[in-house]
């Protein structure tokens, strides 16, 4: 995601979500939007609260004690003030490759020191501090929300990586979709307090971020959003045939100026592939996650391509028979 075109345009900007009463936590639908500064009418707690500043744009769902809930929104605020402004004005160093003598403290604000943090165990492979913004911003939100709450349920979904909270004894349901142009839900996962998921993301070459394979939709479980960010980024672009005459590819910084990834070629378009070409494509982006997983960088992983499918992880719940799934 990139940061800087917004800044000092419109700032900061809140929204009470209503209207959607008695819908899952996992589930964003249509909603009639109040001002952030409107308190809600009688104190009840609105469901949801969407926060934007540029191109960060979240939704949040917190469940609890409607004082807790009412609370952790308001810190939610707070904190969202000047999380862009911080990132532009190191946008330069942020988007610059890192190296192994990198330090943490080349990087300002925790939301910066978060993103190099979970970069850094990847540094061989050519990464950016901005491969993990996105889930980074959310899991800021999520921890100050958190900071002395008593919480049940919480959810920071920035564009589709979401940083997760559930207290003991709680669950929540996410649906997989196989790409961000379907519909339907390939799987479902149940996540519970224990194993500790706290992040959710999702890549693929027709997703908001551009990619450098052809995988239709990775999405990873991690311990947090700004990990499963990296490694859904790297999974989907080992997802690949290089030099293939079907898949089109442009330089990154001629679609966006502003591109992390420069001069390097990404991919904007993947004619019909055969099952061969699926299973090879599909193998790499498969070896790459069981990398990840070995090291302790994932949880767990789906990966789509064309209506051929590989899971590598448990966490999945493995009733749906399109789904092929190869274990651990």
């Amino acid at each position: 995601m990139g940061c800087a075109d917004s800044v000092g345009a419109i700032g900061p900007q809140g929204w009470w979500l209503t209207g959607a009463t008695g819908a899952p936590l996992d589930t964003v639908g249509a909603s009639v939007r109040q001002p952030y500064l409107q308190p809600p009418v009688e104190d009840a707690v609105p469901p949801r609260l969407h926060l934007q500043h540029g191109p960060i744009d979240l939704i949040i769902i917190a469940d609890g004690r409607p004082d807790e809930v009412q609370a952790a929104y308001r810190q939610a605020g707070l904190c969202f003030v000047g999380i862009l402004d911080t990132l532009a004005s190191q946008l330069p160093r942020l988007r610059r490759l890192l190296r192994h003598d990198s330090l943490i403290s080349d990087f300002h604000g925790e939301v910066a020191q978060r993103m190099f943090t979970v970069a850094m165990p990847h540094v061989s492979r050519r990464v950016t501090p901005m491969i993990a913004v996105a889930g980074a911003v959310a899991d800021h939100v999520l921890a100050q929300m958190l900071a002395g709450r008593e919480l049940d349920r919480v959810q920071v979904n920035n564009g589709g990586d979401i940083a997760l909270y559930l207290a003991p004894g709680k669950s929540s349901r996410i649906g997989i979709c196989p790409s961000p142009l379907s519909p339907r839900y390939s799987d479902v996962v149940t996540l519970k307090a224990t194993p500790r998921i706290g992040g959710i993301a999702t890549s693929g070459w027709q997703g908001r971020s551009h990619s450098l394979g052809i995988a239709d939709a990775v999405t990873v479980l991690a311990r947090d959003a700004a990990t499963a960010d990296v490694a859904a980024t790297l999974i989907a672009n080992a997802v690949d045939l290089p030099g293939s005459c079907k898949v089109e590819r442009a330089v990154a910084c001629s679609l966006s100026p502003d591109s992390d990834l420069g001069d390097r070629l990404v991919t904007v378009d993947v004619q019909n592939l055969s099952a061969t070409e699926k299973t090879r494509a599909l193998q790499a982006g498969e070896s790459c996650a069981r990398e990840l997983l070995s090291a302790g960088l994932m949880k767990a992983a789906c990966l789509h391509l064309q209506g051929q499918s590989r899971v590598v992880g448990t966490l999945f719940d493995h009733h749906h028979s399109e789904l092929e799934s190869i274990g651990v």
